[in-house]
């Protein structure tokens, strides 16, 4: 399956209209359609197939319908309505002990009362004619947001490449930190009467405290799941990113556990926990566009 991207655009043409679909990022799935008046059964469809292949995003869909400058426009007035109006107001008039006229000009606003039709009409259109390009439209809508998903899914394992070459160099450096955190700490209590014992059982213990060889498996493991999961593919999003969650929290625990260490080790030590930090953030914020 394609990773998708919460980004993408696409517009598709039919007889007399246009629909256009375009979205950005969104924690959920925040859909708004935009169709002309009367057109609410086609809004229903609409709505309908966007969430049938759109999971998470702000999805923004438009219908405009293509109306000719050189049509007649004819203006149809609703007597009916307008008679129901003038009645109600009146009445109103008599319960609420409250004089004046109706006003015309706020009555022929009201929606219903003047009709204009110009060119091909909305409500002739029906959900009929516009279903099948609406597919057609998700349909383009999900192949560019698959390209940029795709795109931003090769980025994002590139990271995790460079994250599992950190891992290791950190992996590599820790070997000797304990054996020399053991033997600097011997060394301070040189000069107090503890038996050996005593003091080798405290060095392994602080030693113990500035290993990270836990947090490097399970970064290892985190980096692989992470993977494996772009490879799956479909919504990854929200996956990935409780995944950096743990990621972010091992990296914090190393970066303190190593920040004692004396040396070039030490120091380097350092510099590779942060900068393992920094390539987990840098990520996050990529992941925070895929759906």
């Amino acid at each position: 399956m394609s990773v998708y991207s919460m980004t993408g655009f696409a517009t598709m043409a039919g007889e007399g209209f246009t629909l256009t679909a375009k979205s950005v990022n969104h924690r959920f799935l925040d859909l708004q359609v935009r169709v002309p008046s009367g057109c609410e059964e086609i809004e229903a469809v609409l709505r309908g197939i966007v969430r049938s292949r759109v999971k998470r995003g702000h999805v923004e869909v438009t219908l405009d319908v293509e109306r000719s400058a050189s049509s007649v426009v004819t203006v149809r007035r609703n007597d009916a309505l307008l008679a129901a109006l003038i009645e109600a107001h009146r009445e109103a008039e008599e319960v609420h002990g409250l004089l004046g006229d109706p006003d015309l000009n706020v009555l022929l606003r009201v929606p219903g009362v003047v009709v204009l039709e110009n060119g091909p009409k909305v409500v002739e259109l029906g959900p009929h004619l516009v279903h099948e390009a609406a597919d057609e439209l998700m349909t383009r809508f999900n192949v560019s947001r698959g390209l940029e998903g795709d795109a931003l899914a090769g980025e994002l394992s590139a990271s995790m490449e460079r994250l599992l070459e950190l891992t290791e160099e950190m992996a590599g450096l820790r070997v000797g930190v304990r054996e020399a955190q053991m033997e600097r700490f011997r060394e301070r209590l040189a000069g107090f009467e503890i038996p050996e014992e005593r003091v080798m059982a405290e060095a392994a213990i602080v030693a113990e405290k500035s290993d990270v060889e836990e947090e490097i498996v399970r970064l290892r493991t985190h980096a692989k799941s992470f993977h494996a999961i772009l490879v799956e593919g479909g919504e990854v999003g929200k996956r990935l990113d409780f995944l950096l969650q743990e990621m972010n929290r091992e990296s914090n625990t190393m970066v303190s556990k190593v920040n004692g260490a004396l040396g070039e080790r030490g120091i380097r030590l350092t510099d590779v926990g942060l900068a393992m930090k920094a390539e987990i953030e840098r990520v996050k914020e990529q992941v925070q566009n895929l759906e």
